[in-house]
């Protein structure tokens, strides 16, 4: 699980007006816990929920399909997505894969490894590679 950052920590504060008690009170809202005031006790998605009640915008969820394009592997993915049609259209370059679909495919269910690109090792990186050659596969044996 991954901790609140610094921009949410200073978002939360900035949407209370800097008032302690008004950030005590949402801490204490979101964790249902009534001990609890600090803002770096929470979850980033925590930290979103009470940014998304503040300012009335959905949450933003943690995208987890950040790439390295100096890492060999991270562009065979870059090309699997493209190869299974996860791509969105792009005013500046076309179509580029889409990075939203991957992200939560890496956090659902059918993802072989549940954590960010970013920090995954080379054999985590190899699974989510034979999970996505699979996808290609299915896709390509579908249009037969």
């Amino acid at each position: 699980m991954l901790t609140i950052t610094k921009q949410q920590i200073f978002q939360i504060r900035k949407n209370c007006g800097f008032n302690e008690e008004i950030k005590e009170e949402c801490v204490q809202w979101v964790t249902g816990d009534n001990s609890r005031t600090s803002l770096k006790t929470l979850s980033y998605d925590e930290a979103n929920k009470i940014i998304a009640a503040q300012t009335g915008k959905p949450a933003k969820t943690e995208n987890w399909a950040y790439f390295d394009k100096r890492n060999e592997k991270h562009r065979v993915i870059l090309s699997l997505l493209r190869q299974a049609g996860w791509t969105v259209p792009n005013e500046r370059h076309g179509t580029v894969p889409d990075l939203e679909r991957f992200s939560n495919f890496l956090k659902g269910v059918k993802s072989p490894v549940k954590k960010p690109l970013k920090k995954m090792i080379d054999t985590e990186l190899e699974k989510t590679i034979v999970a996505l050659r699979g996808i290609v596969g299915h896709t390509y044996k579908k249009k037969k």
